[in-house]
């Protein structure tokens, strides 16, 4: 309960939108870019690893690991795009100075180290970027207007998107990463060896880099797209057939899923790689 109250205490400490620059700007006839907001939440035990949760509707999230002990949190709107001469609506704004509605919503409480964070991502996008201690779990998620990017952080992570990216690099630990529409791009530089895996997409590439000494069993599927790695596959053929049956009325339907699947360094955690329209890269990193 004392995380708990400390951190809604600290809900309220935005940085001020009315600074001198703000006011300057106004002054001349010129709207001033929406002011972001950044809150810092202290952990309950600092000792453990933390878990971070985000879900956005619009918006990108941006994680960094540092050797800080707090979760520090900045929200920030879209930036003025040039040349905006209609609103929401359609409507004609031609020759109107555009005033930026800063109400982003931004929240965060913290309980026994799991770290919320909530904006209004329903109603506008709102930009998210996270510092938080190297040891962290992550389960970001977002549907539209922005991508993924996390870097420098040792935990598991659960990253998915809709409509955009999911770029994770220098990450150690465990990924289970999906997006509908955009690329993945994962580097790792360590694993855990325990845990089985999956990064998938439908629309893009899946471009994974592990560690040198991989042990694993592999399951990829690509129907639009090719298969590379760096690494040898122990496989002696190209696909498995696989029966999926359904029934619609008194139609019976049996469909053959087909995927690859081998294992590299003798064999290990299944790690599982599918695209539908995309190539599959499995890259060994340096070292």
């Amino acid at each position: 309960m004392k995380g708990l109250t400390s951190s809604l205490a600290l809900v309220l400490l935005w940085l001020s939108p009315h600074s001198p620059s703000a006011a300057q700007e106004a002054a001349e006839g010129q709207a001033a870019p929406p002011a972001a907001q950044k809150i810092s939440i202290p952990l309950s035990d600092p000792g453990r690893p933390a878990v971070v949760k985000v879900s956005l509707v619009q918006g990108g999230v941006t994680v960094e690991g540092y050797g800080g002990k707090e979760v520090v949190i900045e929200a920030a709107g879209p930036a003025e795009r040039e040349g905006h001469s209609r609103g929401k609506h359609g409507k004609s704004t031609q020759g109107m100075r555009r005033i930026p509605n800063t109400d982003l919503g931004l929240t965060a409480e913290e309980e026994n180290n799991v770290v919320r964070v909530e904006t209004k991502s329903y109603a506008r996008p709102v930009d998210l970027k996270i510092l938080v201690p190297v040891n962290t779990s992550l389960h970001l998620s977002t549907v539209n207007s922005g991508d993924i990017k996390v870097t420098g952080v040792a935990g598991e992570l659960e990253l998915a998107n809709v409509n955009g990216g999911i770029v994770a690099k220098d990450v150690s630990g465990s990924v289970v990463a999906h997006t509908t529409n955009g690329d993945l791009k994962i580097a790792f530089t360590r694993l855990d060896k325990t845990k089985t895996m999956a990064f998938s997409t439908l629309n893009g590439d899946v471009d994974v880099t592990f560690p040198a000494d991989l042990k694993a069993n592999i399951r990829l599927r690509s129907d639009r797209g090719e298969i590379y790695s760096d690494f040898e596959l122990a496989t002696s053929a190209r696909s498995t057939p696989t029966a999926k049956e359904s029934t619609h009325g008194r139609k019976r339907r049996i469909e053959m899923d087909q995927e690859m699947q081998g294992t590299i360094g003798g064999g290990g955690p299944e790690l599982r790689f599918q695209t539908f329209n995309g190539d599959i890269y499995l890259r060994k990193g340096r070292g």
